[in-house]
């Protein structure tokens, strides 16, 4: 990958930077009546991109062709990252109250000595007290402008007595490092971001499942490239609740995964993937918050949603014994209602049928087996994974599909051992080295 030029980047940044202070200085000058305040804010624009810009976020700009709301909204989600002075103006005081003016919003943070916008500095930074110039933003611009839909911003959720617009404004982590290229905050690897990208290389041919189970993903995927014509049906909305909730159940490495993330490929909609038992573990008490945001932005974006290891929070119900079960199940059915309300796909993994509640099962549209393939699917699966792989003589697929119950994804982890053998040995792989990956397999995982 090309390494991007930071003196570039710094330079546009700067430019950005320098423009939203002049619209805050300007703002505020107007607000309070200054005579020296300028007759419109739409004599401060946007500074110009040039057409050639190299750096990531010129590039963003020009290609999602953001307005002059937008680009500054975006830079003022940005000033707390890279010059957070830039915003002390908005500490001004009311001394009549003796406290911050509420029209500017924003929030003081607990490490962070600088200003924290909110919504509401935002709109007071486009619309001043213009009701009429306010709410075309207010109802547009944290919803389906191209700042949330692209997952630039987002705003913090608030309690339910709270005015929305009073969360803060944040860049997502995401969209900083893409904005910076790669000069931004990068997320943790530990697994602290809920939801992850899906995607895969393969195609459906790669795909080696039952006939029946094939049908029902390309109808599932006829659904998902018809939703928009569905939806303008009026029986159908009468009859028929948005969106579809599917199961999909078999033993790892079956292809639960692949057959997602080529639903995903094949419409041009992105997957992501989230981890239950992630959130059972590490965001207990946090789960409402973390999922509502999940839930938010996938409704945005439009991504389908795959939910990993369903075992974890819709195994079979038992007695509730602590107040930790009692809450536990509140988040369940806190999830349950967002999935049931979600407008899109939704996928739900797991293992084994007989493992979840009848009662969360009974709430699926489709339930989709994942069986173990058997003899001929293996030789099938045998043959795709070492398709233009330098194997000797004396490999017989057919005996290895005979003789070894194996899922794809082990299949392919046989190939990943071999593959490195082929590398440091410069020969074709043997029977010998497929049975000693073979071995390693068994015992890695019992």
């Amino acid at each position: 990958m090309e390494t991007p030029n930071p003196v570039a980047l710094a330079a546009t940044l700067a430019r950005e930077l320098d423009w939203l202070s002049a619209v805050l200085s300007a703002r505020v000058q107007h607000y309070f009546g200054s005579e020296n305040a300028v007759a419109a804010m739409e004599d401060l624009p946007a500074p110009k991109l040039p057409a050639d810009a190299t750096d990531a976020y010129s590039q963003l700009v020009q290609r999602e062709q953001l307005n002059r709301a937008e680009r500054l909204v975006l830079i003022l989600a940005l000033a707390p990252h890279f010059r957070p002075q830039a915003l002390d103006a908005f500490f001004l005081r009311n001394s009549q109250h003796d406290r911050r003016f509420s029209e500017v919003g924003g929030l003081q943070a607990e490490n962070h000595a600088g200003f924290l916008p909110t919504g509401e500095t935002a709109l007071f930074l486009l619309a001043g007290n213009d009701l009429a110039c306010r709410l075309p933003f207010q109802f547009h611009l944290f919803t389906d402008s191209v700042l949330a839909t692209a997952g630039l911003i987002e705003l913090e959720p608030t309690n339910a007595a709270e005015p929305a617009l009073s969360g803060a404004l944040t860049i997502t982590p995401e969209a900083l490092a893409l904005l910076t290229a790669g000069y931004g905050v990068r997320q943790p690897a530990s697994g602290a971001v809920l939801a992850q990208p899906v995607t895969t290389p393969l195609s459906w041919d790669d795909l080696v499942l039952e006939p029946t189970t094939l049908e029902q993903l390309h109808n599932l995927q006829a659904w998902l490239t018809q939703q928009s014509s569905l939806g303008q049906d009026a029986h159908l909305t009468r009859q028929l609740k948005p969106g579809y909730r599917v199961l999909f159940y078999g033993p790892t490495g079956t292809g639960k995964t692949l057959a997602t993330s080529l639903l995903g490929e094949t419409t041009g909609t992105s997957v992501y993937r989230v981890d239950l038992s992630a959130i059972v573990s590490k965001y207990i008490g946090e789960t409402e918050k973390n999922l509502g945001r999940i839930f938010d932005r996938a409704e945005r974006q439009r991504w389908i949603l795959l939910f990993d290891e369903a075992e974890a929070l819709f195994g079979k119900r038992t007695a509730i014994g602590s107040a930790h079960d009692r809450y536990a199940n509140q988040e369940i059915g806190y999830l349950l209602q967002r999935m049931e309300q979600f407008p899109g796909l939704i996928v739900v993994a797991a293992t084994a049928k007989g493992n979840l509640d009848e009662g969360f099962i009974r709430r699926f549209h489709a339930v989709l087996p994942f069986p173990l393939p058997g003899p001929v699917e293996r030789e099938k699966l045998w043959r795709q994974a070492f398709a233009g792989i330098p194997v000797a003589p004396d490999v017989d697929f057919s005996v290895l599909a005979q003789q070894h119950q194996l899922t794809g994804g082990a299949i392919s982890n046989v190939l990943r051992q071999c593959a490195v053998a082929v590398r440091q040995h410069d020969q074709p792989i043997s029977t010998a080295a497929i049975t000693q990956a073979l071995q390693r397999q068994r015992e890695a995982f019992n």
